[in-house]
C-alpha cells in the first residue's frame, strides 16, 4: 500500500470513528436498564435475550439521536468550552448538515421498529422522546422536576424493555427503578454543584437552586426508597415480589454498590484519589462510574451471578 493511500485509509477511519464518537456511546450504558424486565422475572430464553438486545439498541438510537440535537443546538457555546470544544460536531469534524440527518434516521428507525416489535415497545420509544424535548426545552432548568425527569427516562427505558420481551412488570420493580434512578440523578447533580462550586461557576441554571445540604437530604430520601423496594421485592412471593425469598441473598451487594457510589461522591473520597478534579468527580457520570471503578463492577458482577444461581438452584427444585 502506499503512502498516499494509506492517508486516506486513515482519514476514512477518522471520519467514520468520529461519526460514531458524536453518538457518544459511553453515555449508552444508561439503555441496559432493558434487560432487568426479565432479569427481575426470572424468564430467560432465546426470545427474551433478542427482544431485550432490540430495545437496547433502539433505545441508544433515539438517546444519540438527541445527543446529536443538543449538540447542534449548543455547538457555539460548545466552541467556547475547554472539554466541550472537543466534541465532533463543534470540532468541525461532523458537519451540522450531515449530523440533523442521523439524528433524523436513528429516531425515525427506533420508531418504526420499536411499533413493529410491539406496541409497547414503541409507545416508549414515542414517550421517552417526548420527554427529551420537554426536558431540553423546560424540565432541565426547572428545580427537583428536572431530576425526576431523568428517573422518568429510566423507567420509560425498563418499560420498553419489557413490551420487546412480553414481560408484566411488578409495581416493586418500578418503584425500586424509580427510586434508583432518582438516586443517579441526585448524585449527578451534587457532582455538577460541587465543580461549580470549585469553578466559581455554575455550568447549569438549574443548579442556582440547589445546595449540597439539600441534595444531602433528597439522597438520604431516596436511598432509604432504593434499599426498602428492593428489600420487600426480594422477599418473596409473599408480597408479590421476586418467585423466591432466596433473592434476599442478593441484598447485600445492593446495599454494597450503594454505599460504594456514595463513597466515590463523597468530596474528601475525591480529593483522596485526586481524580476527576476538572470534570466534578467520577459521579457527574454514573455511566463511566459503572465501567471505571473495579469494586463497583465486581459487585455488579457477582449480583448477576447469583442472580442466575438462585433462579438455576429454583428451576432444579433446589429451592422454594
Amino acid at each position: 500500500m502506499n503512502p498516499k493511500s494509506a492517508t486516506i485509509e486513515n482519514q476514512t477511519l477518522d471520519l467514520i470513528w468520529a461519526h460514531f464518537k458524536a453518538l457518544r456511546p459511553r453515555q449508552w450504558t444508561k439503555n441496559f436498564i432493558v434487560f432487568a424486565a426479565p432479569l427481575f422475572a426470572f424468564a430467560f430464553s432465546l426470545s427474551t435475550l433478542l427482544g431485550s438486545l432490540l430495545a437496547f439498541t433502539l433505545f441508544c438510537f433515539t438517546s444519540s439521536s438527541f445527543y446529536l440535537l443538543n449538540d447542534i443546538f449548543d455547538v457555539e457555546s460548545d466552541r467556547r468550552h475547554p472539554v466541550k470544544c472537543k466534541r465532533p460536531i463543534a470540532a468541525g469534524l461532523v458537519a451540522v448538515p450531515t449530523a440533523i440527518v442521523m439524528s433524523v434516521i436513528l429516531l425515525t428507525t427506533a420508531l418504526v421498529l420499536g411499533w413493529w416489535r410491539a406496541p409497547g415497545l414503541g409507545l416508549a420509544i414515542l414517550s421517552y422522546a417526548l420527554l427529551q424535548v420537554v426536558y431540553n426545552l423546560r424540565l432541565k432548568r426547572t428545580v427537583i422536576l428536572d431530576v425526576v425527569a431523568i428517573s422518568i427516562g429510566f423507567i420509560l427505558r425498563a418499560c420498553g424493555g419489557a413490551a420487546a420481551t412480553d414481560i408484566t412488570l411488578s409495581p416493586w420493580f418500578l418503584l425500586c427503578t424509580a427510586m434508583l434512578a432518582l438516586f443517579l440523578g441526585i448524585e449527578k447533580r451534587k457532582a455538577e454543584l460541587r465543580l461549580s462550586e470549585t469553578k466559581g461557576k455554575k455550568s447549569r441554571a438549574v443548579l442556582q437552586r440547589y445546595s449540597l445540604p439539600l441534595l444531602s437530604r433528597m439522597e438520604s430520601v431516596v436511598t432509604n426508597g432504593t434499599i426498602l423496594t428492593y428489600a420487600l421485592w426480594s422477599s418473596g412471593p409473599i408480597v408479590r415480589g421476586a418467585s423466591t425469598p432466596w433473592m434476599m441473598l442478593t441484598l447485600p451487594f445492593v446495599l454494597y454498590g450503594i454505599f460504594r457510589y456514595q463513597l466515590l461522591s463523597d468530596p474528601e473520597e475525591i480529593a483522596r484519589r485526586n481524580a476527576g478534579a476538572e470534570e466534578g468527580g467520577q459521579t457527574e457520570r454514573p455511566e463511566e462510574v459503572l465501567l471505571s471503578d473495579k469494586p463497583l463492577l465486581l459487585t455488579v458482577l457477582i449480583w448477576i451471578a447469583t442472580t442466575f444461581g438462585v433462579l438455576l438452584a429454583k428451576n432444579q427444585e433446589l429451592l422454594t
